[in-house]
């Protein structure tokens, strides 16, 4: 069969990926249309479909490759729970700057997901936490944290640091590392983590 006029396998398939998500971003899943996305992408709707099955298999294949790179892209450096702990911060501050597009859908379009597509994802994220969580554990285990309950200080601190995303920006009054260095010290306090200072890693 022929490939349409426009498309070629090797770059069309990102290409849909890459529109699809600011689509997604800009508009919401639900408002978005496949012949829409073939239009930003410059091809005729039906050749989509050599693509992706449908739009709801663009979403999940959007949301998990997030947390697939997510999950690959960091990993527990050692140095005990407070080292550990900065490392994971100031990584998932630098990791969803670099995405924002991904960030919002992952949390905003979780509902448009198919029940089955819906549990692979949270299993995803739930792998993810338990990330956090494990350290945290590991800090109040070796008394250098003070934490009531490990998993609602889990889903706060992941929460504060991803709502960065919402309102950063690279030409505001704060820099990136500016950014870390001050996170890093709220989720430092957050925790009953002693310390201060010159942060315990360099950005």
């Amino acid at each position: 069969m022929a490939r349409t006029q426009g498309s070629h396998s090797v770059t069309t398939g990102p290409k849909v990926r890459a529109v699809a998500l600011r689509l997604f971003a800009q508009h919401g899943f639900a408002a978005v249309s496949m012949r829409q996305i073939a239009r930003e992408v410059g091809v005729q709707a039906g050749a989509l479909y050599l693509y992706t099955p449908d739009k709801q298999a663009l979403l999940f294949e959007l949301m998990r490759g997030h947390m697939e790179e997510l999950l690959a892209d960091w990993s527990p450096p050692g140095g005990g729970p407070l080292a550990e702990l900065e490392d994971f911060s100031r990584h998932h501050i630098r990791f969803h700057l670099d995405r924002p597009d991904l960030v919002f859908i992952a949390y905003m379009e979780l509902r448009n997901l198919t029940p089955e597509n819906f549990a692979v994802i949270e299993k995803l994220r739930g792998s993810y936490e338990a990330q956090l969580e494990n350290i945290l554990r590991a800090g109040v285990a070796d008394g250098v944290f003070d934490v009531a309950d490990l998993r609602l200080a889990t889903m706060g601190l992941i929460s504060m640091l991803t709502g960065v995303t919402t309102w950063f920006r690279d030409d505001g009054r704060l820099t990136r590392a500016d950014v870390e260095t001050i996170h890093w010290d709220m989720v430092r306090r957050a925790v009953g983590a002693a310390g201060g200072g010159a942060p315990l890693r360099a950005p």
